[in-house]
């Protein structure tokens, strides 16, 4: 049986939360290095400076590579909804940091190679002009790295209470407080490094010894966990099943309290990364940290006469970029060649569909874009069940954007 109606129609749109926001961002700091860029190479043909025309030429590729991607943001936009791209243009932005990893890469092995070569044929520094360049250079980065790095740090209000881990994968439930005629009660879902339980505790009331609670699930299916105490709370004697999303009737004596327990997965943190801002920051970031090498390099230079200093800061910045570059192009050539972004979701996913007998023959978790993934599953079952009936078990992972199941009854 294949994926049924509910899914025909839907939208290929896998953009990143913020998406037209680091799109503004990219563009008002490539201004800003183009402005820095005609200034400096401007007042060096003025003043003669080759120093000064030098940096604004390095200034040229530093705006180049942010423009990679700015570009690569708008492409994304305005071509999110072209039916051409299967899954959309989600991965436009990991592409881009790809590609600027790559130049990253280059431009550590041309600095190292500067850097080595001027070891052993020194070349003669003019501190008065090198030291200022340096240090414009730095104040520059540091202001791109700020307008780059603003609004990057967005916190997830969707989560409550308590998080607790399956694998690699994050998960929270809300612990429920209860007014009862016994006073208020703390109802939560507890499972640190133990099977999941319930755990009822005082709130500022009394603590009921005859307490239970019966779980009611989206399909109808209803199961009653009797509490025993625990010291200074009461616990379930059963583990509570996966999904952890059902309303929960706590039954104290003969009143019933239902509260609503939902459980939402989000997945690690390279599922929502934007690898194309990513890139970017890496970017700036380096230069910044040449230029303060640079710096204490040509200060040590000219107040000890330690001439190796100079080219010593060179290898350093070129190892630590050669390092950050690495980290790009492992990350984003990983979500190009659709690798599973997170073994422990994969595994939740694998273990919520098997949940009650039935088999995931088939699984296939990749992302689509900052945020999003997508999943194709296979399920052999011998109920007589539809795509739709897994598909509301998998409601939780906030991060499935585009979910394909196929249902084989056995």
């Amino acid at each position: 049986m294949a994926d049924d109606t509910e899914s025909l129609g839907h939208s290929h749109f896998f953009l990143g939360h913020g998406h037209e926001h680091a799109e503004r961002r990219s563009w008002a700091v490539i201004w800003l290095c183009a402005a820095m860029m005609v200034l400096e190479i401007g007042g060096g043909l003025l003043f003669g400076s080759i120093a000064l025309v030098a940096d604004g030429l390095h200034m040229s590729t530093h705006a180049g590579a942010l423009l990679l991607a700015a570009l690569a943001y708008s492409y994304a936009r305005r071509h999110a909804d072209d039916e051409r791209f299967t899954f959309g243009t989600g991965k436009l932005g990991d592409l881009a940091g790809f590609t600027s990893a790559v130049v990253l890469a280059m431009i550590s092995l041309l600095i190292g190679y500067e850097a080595i070569e001027r070891f052993f044929v020194p070349v003669p520094i003019r501190f008065g002009e090198a030291i200022p360049i340096a240090c414009l250079g730095l104040t520059v980065n540091v202001a791109t790295v700020w307008l780059l790095g603003a609004g990057d740090h967005d916190h997830d209000h969707h989560a409550h209470g308590r998080g607790h881990h399956h694998g690699d994968a994050q998960m929270h439930d809300e612990a429920q407080n209860i007014m009862t005629d016994r006073g208020r009660l703390l109802l939560s879902i507890y499972e640190q490094n133990v099977p999941p339980r319930f755990r009822l505790a005082e709130a500022g009331g009394v603590l009921p010894m005859d307490a239970s609670v019966e779980t009611i699930r989206q399909d109808g299916v209803r199961q009653v966990f009797p509490m025993r105490a625990q010291g200074a709370f009461l616990e379930s004697a059963e583990e509570i099943p996966e999904p952890h999303a059902f309303t929960a009737v706590l039954r104290v004596g003969t009143a019933d309290y239902a509260v609503p327990f939902e459980e939402h997965v989000h997945g690690a943190a390279n599922a929502s990364r934007d690898n194309n801002m990513r890139a970017a920051l890496v970017h700036v970031m380096a230069d910044a940290m040449v230029s303060v090498l640079v710096i204490v390099g040509l200060l040590l230079a000219r107040g000890f006469g330690w001439i190796w200093m100079d080219p010593l800061a060179g290898i350093i910045g070129a190892g630590v970029i050669a390092s950050w570059a690495y980290g790009l192009v492992r990350d984003t050539g990983a979500i190009l060649l659709d690798m599973a972004p997170d073994r422990g979701m994969a595994a939740t996913l694998r273990q919520t569909i098997e949940s009650d007998g039935d088999r995931c023959a088939d699984l296939h978790v990749w992302r689509l874009g900052p945020g999003h993934l997508g999943a194709i599953i296979s399920v052999v079952t011998p109920h007589a069940r539809t795509p739709s009936f897994y598909r509301a078990r998998l409601a939780r992972f906030r991060l499935l954007s585009h979910v394909t199941i196929e249902v084989e009854t056995c």
